[in-house]
């Protein structure tokens, strides 16, 4: 099984999602000991933002191409063929201003793909991203699961999977790490609890 594990925080070692993301990944490998991880780190090597060469690269021919397009272009496939390679995926998905990090929104953006990850039918849009198993790892400063203040942050993401296809998906939460040290800990302990739970069936 090839698993993709995307970091999105900027905080490097002191940050939660990275810890456990980490976490995560290794009860996975201790589930499947065959497992082929392949680590994207979106603050480490960044991607970039999403820009007029990058949309233009998606409808003008190779041989067309300015030497910008063709850059982007070859950075773009190089992204979607890891989403659509990876059998399971680990995002680790800080929330910044009831958002996600702009680094991940610019994943998003490289992934779903018309034509490659999903379509446009007369019934409606079709996900083609099918079979892939996700684990997401949110991460939140405050209290948002399931209010409107989540919408863009755990809420943006279901949504995007499923708009993919995907819809076999589990959410490790710490919230209110904000809170001071006793909820963080509090937090942080609950969410080990949760990933030890994942794989027991496996």
């Amino acid at each position: 099984m090839n698993l993709l594990h995307l970091d999105s925080s900027i905080l490097g070692d002191v940050s939660a999602s990275r810890a456990l993301g980490r976490a995560v990944v290794d009860a996975w490998r201790a589930a499947d000991p065959d497992l082929n991880v392949i680590h994207r780190d979106l603050i480490r090597d960044p991607i970039g933002h999403f820009t007029a060469d990058d949309f233009a690269a998606l409808t003008t021919p190779a041989e067309q191409r300015t030497e910008a397009q063709t850059r982007a272009a070859s950075l773009n496939e190089a992204v979607l063929e890891e989403f659509l390679a990876a059998d399971a995926l680990v995002i680790a998905a800080p929330m910044y201003n009831f958002s996600l990090p702009s680094q991940l929104k610019a994943w998003i953006d490289r992934i779903c793909v018309a034509g490659r990850t999903f379509r446009y039918t007369e019934h409606g849009p079709e996900g083609l991203a099918v079979g892939k198993k996700v684990v997401i790892v949110s991460t939140t400063g405050g209290i948002h699961a399931g209010q409107p203040t989540g919408n863009g942050h755990e809420g943006y993401l279901l949504q995007v999977l499923a708009f993919l296809g995907i819809t076999d998906i589990e959410i490790v939460r710490a919230e209110g790490l904000a809170y001071g040290e006793a909820p963080r800990a509090t937090a942080l302990g609950q969410a080990q609890q949760a990933i030890g739970q994942l794989f027991i069936a496996a």
